[in-house]
């Protein structure tokens, strides 16, 4: 008896690996193993980096919570602690969009916890 294969699924399954490649260098996009190593590869590295995202986020906007706070002679550390013992609920993600884009409401704020 011949041997099945089923060809339908075979194809489908290499051609959305490739779909997935298109776009990458050379044989990246047209090797069907070399294209399945590379986006096994670019998966791996989307699902680090959404966690990753996260941290560099939160770096960032704390980075400008201390810039702006530090304007009014406040560090980080003081104002998110007064900011707590107040309690007032802002994240560092609506702080740090005060402090760039509002000035003047984010002083009001340090005013306030001072």
């Amino acid at each position: 008896m011949p041997r099945s294969v089923n060809a339908v699924a075979s194809r489908r399954r290499r051609k959305k690996i490739l779909n997935l490649a298109k776009g990458y260098w050379g044989s990246r996009s047209k090797v069907y193993t070399i294209a399945k190593n590379t986006v096994e590869k670019g998966l791996q590295y989307a699902y680090r980096d959404r966690k990753v995202k996260k941290r560099e986020f939160r770096a960032l906007w704390i980075q400008r919570i201390n810039a702006g706070a530090r304007q009014y002679g406040v560090s980080y550390s003081q104002l998110m602690g007064k900011l707590a013992a107040k309690n007032i609920g802002l994240n560092r993600k609506v702080l740090a969009d005060l402090a760039m884009n509002h000035p003047e409401a984010f002083k009001a704020i340090v005013d306030t916890v001072k």
